[in-house]
């Protein structure tokens, strides 16, 4: 993981609500993370997923955190796809994904998570940010660090 840059980090929905999201402490790394993003230097990697989930779950937090649609949409247009190259699975990989399903025992909801995992290890990922990383484990197996902002930070 030496020599880690913000263009070698695949994020997640979970940094992306925290570093957008003021949720208090639980927010700090997240956000220091997004103020590196905000500098411009480099685009880091997310998924077109991560950002309809930013979408769907700003737009129905408890109302003391919760975005308007409008805001939320604004966000995902001008932060996400305006600061993160946003990559998705080739149509070429669908196969191959679905045919790996039922091998490494993925079932209902957790689906979501291996598709996102899959979109980081094609677009080359050095490193997975997420607040969930049991999510993620399976890209451990393929030599990609699942860390947490905070430990990120650390890194860079």
């Amino acid at each position: 993981m030496a020599g880690l840059r913000i263009a070698d980090l695949f994020l997640d929905t979970s940094v992306l609500l925290a570093g957008i999201i003021d949720f208090g402490d639980q927010s700090v790394a997240a956000q220091a993370l997004m103020d590196e993003v905000a500098s411009g230097r480099a685009k880091p990697l997310t998924a077109w997923h991560c950002c309809l989930e930013f979408y769907s779950v700003a737009t129905r937090l408890p109302e003391e955190y919760r975005l308007t649609p409008a805001d939320a949409a604004l966000i995902v247009l001008e932060e996400l796809l305006g600061r993160f190259s946003v990559r998705d699975l080739p149509s070429r990989s669908r196969k191959t994904f679905i045919d790996a399903l039922p091998r490494d025992g993925i079932a209902g909801g957790k689906v979501y998570d291996a598709h996102i995992a899959g979109i980081a290890r094609h677009a080359g990922a050095g490193a997975v940010v997420t607040e969930n990383r049991r999510d993620f484990v399976t890209l451990l197996r393929h030599g990609i660090p699942v860390l947490g902002a905070r430990e990120i930070l650390e890194q860079l």
